[in-house]
């Protein structure tokens, strides 16, 4: 595919079997060096179209550009990160996915390449999330991502989360309300426990 072509965005989401995970594999840099089938069925793009390419070949215009800083923020140094981002697909459809990285390290305990799973989520995790992005996109194309960021500093401050705990509600928040009211009476520890428990049983890890 010529890079040069601008995918034109259409108000329309992808329809694909959601029960699916989007697998890819990139080196240090976000440049794309393996994908799974699934990815290529859900963003319309061949393999041969992706492999070498950057992986904001699928971001979508809508998305605030402080998501990816603070996701390059957190993956840069290996800590945990699960982040829900708007893709742009070939045919200018869009798809909503939760996205949760892995590690590839070497001998020397440096990270060598990135691991990304991504699954689909409910319309009302989206519904809240896309309130939020939208606040923050408006920001940016008045005061840039410098202003943006602020804001979302704000936010969170405000809710007392950051990014990463932020995306852990919501999911957890959109799952059954047995899960929440366990969640309400055991420790910190515990608590901690059940949200990784959450995500390794969302991913199928």
């Amino acid at each position: 595919m010529d890079q040069k072509t601008k995918i034109i965005p259409v108000d329309k989401s992808v329809v694909w079997d959601t029960t699916k995970t989007i697998v890819s594999k990139a080196d240090l840099f976000g440049t794309i060096e393996y994908i799974n089938d699934t990815f290529s069925e859900v963003s319309g793009y061949d393999e041969s179209e992706l492999v070498g390419q950057p992986h904001n070949i699928i971001r979508h215009p809508d998305m605030p550009q402080v998501i990816f800083k603070i996701l390059w923020d957190h993956i840069k140094q290996g800590k945990k990160f699960h982040g829900i981002i708007k893709n742009l697909a070939k045919s200018g459809e869009y798809y909503w996915v939760i996205t949760d990285f892995d590690y590839i390290v070497g001998d020397d305990a440096k990270i060598q390449k990135y691991i990304a799973r991504r699954k689909a989520i409910s319309t009302g995790v989206i519904e809240k999330i896309e309130e939020l992005y939208k606040k923050l996109y408006k920001i940016e194309q008045v005061s840039g991502i410098k202003g943006s960021e602020k804001y979302l500093i704000g936010y969170l401050e405000d809710h007392n989360l950051d990014y990463v705990e932020l995306i852990t509600k919501l999911m957890m928040d959109d799952s059954n309300d047995q899960m929440k009211s366990e969640l309400s009476s055991i420790s910190d520890v515990k608590r901690e426990e059940s949200k990784r428990s959450f995500f390794s049983k969302f991913f199928g890890n």
